[in-house]
């Protein structure tokens, strides 16, 4: 299923539950390992999370905070290789009911080829892909051999964004909009507030794409203050630390007050 129709059918559906927003969560790729990794999407099925961002580690991901940063690489030390990522991608799209996104940096993509690196994509079981280093300016070509293998390429709008650059990068996106609640890297807490809301308004005014609100989302009145607001909640450093903290009893607990 395409995930434009995927995501909503996911908004249709939890308009007749409790919850505000549809959720997506991040795993870095076999951070700290391939086992672990499965044990924390195990929990995120049981919870009901709708997307989840599987990371490509790379060297130098910019987008990332210090977590995420020690994250990748540490995967990168403890030898995990594109390769890995395929074949577990694949084998998470097999047997859970979420969609998967993969989220990394242009350079693993180059170093593979566009085709190439899309195909396998799709042959994983992938709906689309978020790479936050390449410019919308540059990714014609990358975009266009998504369309024709329907993945789609997420793009990222940040508060620094004119309205010209927001109405632009609304015309490269398709799946949905990853916009981004502060300035700066992931990993620290994001103050929900109307500064947040007119954002997402500006986004809001140049497309018709769901909105993910990422950067800080780690509590309940996160989730319900984007549910107002947007239509997907992402989480990824707050359920990392919860994981790195107590594993699965750990996130378990996170995602009970995350969610309920």
């Amino acid at each position: 299923m395409a995930l434009n129709n995927y995501l909503a059918e996911r908004k249709q559906a939890l308009a007749s539950t409790k919850r505000p927003a549809m959720i997506m969560t991040h795993v870095v790729c076999g951070y700290p390992s391939f086992d672990d990794n499965w044990k924390e999407l195990e929990i995120m099925q049981s919870y009901g999370v709708d997307l989840v961002e599987l990371q490509f580690p790379f060297s130098e991901p910019s987008a990332d905070g210090p977590l995420f940063v020690k994250a990748n690489q540490e995967a990168i030390e403890n030898g995990v290789h594109v390769e890995d990522c395929f074949a577990f991608m694949k084998k998470v799209t097999d047997h859970f009911s979420f969609k998967v996104i993969m989220m990394g940096y242009y350079n693993t993509v180059f170093k593979t080829g566009h085709k190439r690196f899309l195909q396998r994509l799709k042959d994983a079981g992938a709906s689309g892909f978020i790479l936050p280093d390449l410019p919308v300016e540059e990714a014609g070509e990358l975009h266009d051999i998504a369309a024709e293998l329907e993945l789609a390429p997420i793009v990222l709008m940040t508060p620094t964004n004119s309205d010209q650059r927001l109405a632009q990068l609304a015309e490269a996106a398709d799946g949905f909009i990853y916009t981004v609640a502060r300035k700066g890297v992931t990993g620290s807490n994001t103050d929900m507030n109307s500064e947040v809301s007119q954002f997402i308004d500006r986004c809001r005014q140049h497309t018709e794409l769901p909105l993910a609100v990422g950067f800080g989302v780690s509590e309940a009145k996160d989730v319900a203050f984007i549910g107002q607001h947007a239509d997907i909640a992402v989480i990824g450093t707050a359920a990392l630390k919860a994981w790195e903290h107590g594993k699965e009893q750990a996130l378990s607990e996170f995602f009970e007050q995350l969610l309920g």
